[in-house]
């Protein structure tokens, strides 16, 4: 491909992109959730038949995290990504045909088959782009783009829903999304490989993040191996205990501000982004502080471990919403626990990428957010038969403590420094049985 003139720290307009995807995934997701209690009246949808629907968002979505994980590392971020994006756009846009549960479990369905390659893929490019001091920065955009997307959804929807009906507030926002893969296979490549990359960031980048090449033909590992080591196992588990909390706050919010508290659609419509911006600040100073501390020569397991702590002691406070305080205080708590959980989230996934070598990361990232997935499915459902039948009470006193039983689980099992690109070169993986060219 033909040089052309060099754009400066490119690598931060990579960032850019991929954010921009993700405000787009979550948009596409959560729409569904601002118009739950418009649907539950004009359709008649239960509580329990919404935990229903959104099972399955998040069944499909946690198996195609370890499917597309192997996808990446086998034909590359640039394809894959660009193809699931393509996928979950459209089926975001036929939710506009759905008239019943049922249907619009069938189009959740389909949405969740794609939306996981988003997270995969965007830990590839931090492994393909980013040295390990700025991983952190950039999976703090990135999380901060997960809850932009919540942000900008209520209002957005709601107007739309208003002005329009709510069919086509499910095919705008579904549409935005084509628009964003043009743009993706117009302007990601590999560093080595892209256009308009100056020669000294490229230094930086291959400096900093090896020699291993990053080329289909890489070593693969077969996934089920990366389970002999307790730091793979540290990951997954605390994705499985910490991640509910986040995906009850980006289902049930809505229904939570206007079922128990009272708050009509417009009403909801007008607060609800305030959490969600919350939760960008801390996504964005848990993965800056990390990287702050990094710089200032501590190591990167103890500087995202301490991160980690802070949040996981702040959580529950959250358990004070059981009293149900005045509606400001009420939106004070929610902000607070989302903003620490997302400070608690960025350093969590950069950990994989700083863990695991470049060539198997997305594999690795795949088979770690499917913990996540995972533990969202089993929420999500136990949580539409609780508030069912009872109330919202147990479900925020349980997830009030999930996160510092989360931090055990990694300070028991991430307790070494050595990184896996090391373990991976002990005979018990290194043979032929265990590694596949």
């Amino acid at each position: 491909m033909r040089k052309k003139n060099p754009i400066q720290n490119l690598r931060w307009w990579m960032a850019g992109l991929v954010f921009l995807g993700t405000v787009i995934n979550y948009i596409d997701r959560q729409t569904l959730s601002v118009l739950a209690p418009q649907l539950s009246r004009e359709l008649g949808i239960s509580n329990i038949e919404y935990g229903w629907i959104s099972q399955a968002f998040l069944i499909p979505y946690t198996a195609m995290f370890i499917i597309a994980g192997i996808l990446i590392d086998r034909w590359g971020v640039k394809v894959v990504y660009g193809v699931a994006a393509a996928w979950w756009s459209v089926a975001a846009m036929s939710h506009a045909l759905a008239g019943s549960a049922v249907g619009f479990g069938f189009f959740r369905f389909l949405l969740g088959t794609a939306e996981s390659a988003n997270f995969v893929g965007v830990q590839k490019v931090a492994a393909e782009w980013f040295p390990p001091k700025d991983r952190g920065t950039l999976n703090g955009l990135v999380q901060a783009g997960t809850v932009t997307g919540a942000l900008i959804t209520p209002p957005l929807v709601v107007w739309l829903s208003l002005h329009y009906g709510w069919r086509a507030a499910f095919v705008v926002t579904g549409a935005a999304g084509l628009l964003w893969v043009a743009a993706w296979f117009a302007w990601y490549d590999l560093p080595e490989r892209h256009p308009r990359i100056a020669a000294r960031e490229l230094q930086l980048i291959r400096a900093e993040t090896g020699d291993e090449k990053s080329s289909i033909g890489t070593i693969v590992v077969r996934w089920v191996d990366f389970f002999r080591f307790p730091q793979m196992w540290g990951l997954l588990v605390a994705r499985i205990i910490s991640d509910p909390v986040w995906w009850f706050y980006l289902f049930w919010l809505p229904k939570y501000l206007t079922e128990s508290r009272g708050l009509s659609m417009q009403q909801m419509g007008m607060v609800v982004w305030i959490p969600y911006l919350a939760s960008d600040l801390g996504s964005v100073m848990g993965g800056w502080y990390s990287g702050r501390l990094i710089a200032q020569g501590h190591s990167v397991l103890a500087s995202r471990k301490s991160v980690m702590l802070f949040s996981a002691l702040l959580m529950p406070v959250g358990v004070a919403l059981v009293l149900q305080p005045p509606t400001p205080v009420t939106l004070f708590l929610i902000s607070l626990v989302l903003c620490v959980h997302s400070a608690w989230k960025t350093n969590l996934i950069t950990l994989t990428v700083d863990i695991f070598p470049r060539s198997v990361v997305a594999s690795v990232h795949g088979l770690v957010a499917a913990g996540g997935g995972i533990g969202g499915a089993i929420f999500t459902a136990l949580a539409g038969y609780l508030i069912e039948w009872g109330s919202y009470t147990p479900v925020l006193v349980l997830m009030g403590f999930l996160h510092p039983v989360a931090y055990l689980c990694v300070r028991w099992l991430l307790n070494e420094e050595a990184a896996l690109s090391d373990l991976l070169r002990m005979p018990a993986i290194t043979d032929d049985s265990a590694i596949r060219r």
